[in-house]
């Protein structure tokens, strides 16, 4: 069925065909060509530096920063259960432990005052999510990591152009992973990017990433030859993918910028009905500047979400669930562990609806999104 309101739709800018069609002329259509490098200077310059290395994927850079985290066998790696696999599965596949740790009530960011408490000699790093482009609290976070000599990775795939304290996500943890998946606020398809903060591991980030040669420094006339040197695998994209990525980037700041449009009208919209007591609208604590990624409700009652949603539909308007906690998945009770109750995660994930965001979306969708809404919690 075609939705009166879709959840999601995927926003061309304008220049994505004529990329692709520029990077078909110059002949270089494998990984790390000319359009690769226009798009991590210009992701580099979005999040304020470091080094950065497109990947196919969030998760590809996710499972690069596990590897140059050091990351092995019995390793203990904290972060939220309410996130996706790919947060859990990067230390998963170096044999390490996901500990997962409760979200706060406001933003749905792991609780920064719940970290200590679930440390251990095994502790190797933090990985934190930035829930909806919202950030979690990195000054405390980062004091954390310092005072226990922690790596910080941060899972910033919904984050791009937000902000802690004025300055931007992913530019905090020693490496970062960006998502340009469909539904993201630029998007490629598929895509990612990782950001390497840490001068020291830029080199080994570039040798893993050509699939653990030196084939870049060969390319740049570093070496004469270039060879097998490290571990790595196949986590460049294409150039036709960094083409169209970079016609997205580009008009970045200002898909955004509609994005967050459209979260406000939303936020204003679902005022009333949550002064009513009927729903929750989402927190932004004051040092978050968010992107506007995702707006969502809480309904009051876990067994209320479902009929919700079901109702919704029957208006024709695409809402959805988000993540099932880690904690309580088939392969989060075997390979994770969870030292304490997750009362919140366990609460709040049942209780919240995603609703349509997405560049195109206009007001009287809108309007048909906050009417089905509100007749569906009356």
């Amino acid at each position: 069925m075609t939705r009166r309101v879709k959840f999601n739709v995927p926003t061309l800018v304008g220049k994505e065909f004529a990329y692709i069609g520029e990077a078909l002329q110059r002949g270089h259509l494998s990984g790390n060509g000319h359009f690769s490098q226009l798009c991590e200077k210009s992701i580099s310059g979005a999040v304020g530096g470091g080094r950065v290395l497109l990947t196919h994927s969030c998760t590809a850079a996710l499972e690069m920063a596990a590897i140059l985290s050091e990351i092995g066998p019995g390793d203990e790696v904290i972060m939220p259960s309410f996130t996706f696999t790919s947060t859990a599965n990067a230390f998963v596949l170096r044999h390490a432990v996901p500990v997962f740790i409760d979200i706060r009530p406001d933003t749905l960011n792991m609780d920064e005052t719940l970290i200590e408490a679930a440390i251990t000699p095994r502790t190797k790093a933090i990985c934190v999510v930035h829930y909806a482009g919202v950030a979690c609290d990195m000054d405390v976070i980062m004091d954390i990591a310092r005072r226990h000599g922690l790596r910080v990775i941060e899972d910033a795939a919904q984050a791009l152009h937000a902000t802690w304290r004025g300055r931007p996500l992913g530019s905090f943890g020693d490496f970062a992973a960006l998502s340009f998946h469909e539904t993201k606020n630029v998007i490629s398809g598929e895509g990612g990017a990782l950001i390497v903060n840490d001068p020291s591991a830029a080199e080994r980030a570039e040798i893993i990433w050509e699939k653990g040669t030196n084939r870049a420094q060969f390319y740049r006339g570093e070496v004469a030859k270039y060879t097998w040197v490290d571990v790595g695998s196949s986590f460049l994209p294409s150039e036709l993918t960094a083409a169209f990525l970079y016609a997205q980037l580009e008009d970045g700041v200002e898909t955004t910028a509609r994005r967050v449009a459209a979260w406000n009208r939303y936020h204003a919209a679902f005022g009333a009905l949550e002064l009513s007591g009927r729903i929750r609208r989402p927190v932004v604590p004051q040092d978050c500047g968010h992107n506007g990624h995702i707006y969502y409700i809480l309904t009051n009652e876990t067994a209320q979400r479902d009929d919700v949603v079901k109702r919704m539909s029957e208006q024709d308007v695409a809402a959805v669930m988000h993540y099932v906690p880690l904690h309580s998945a088939p392969a989060g009770l075997r390979f994770a562990r969870t030292p304490a109750a997750m009362p919140h995660t366990d609460d709040l994930a049942a209780r919240l609806i995603r609703l349509p965001l997405h560049p195109q979306i206009d007001p009287a969708q809108q309007q048909a999104v906050v009417a089905a809404v509100t007749a569906a919690v009356a």
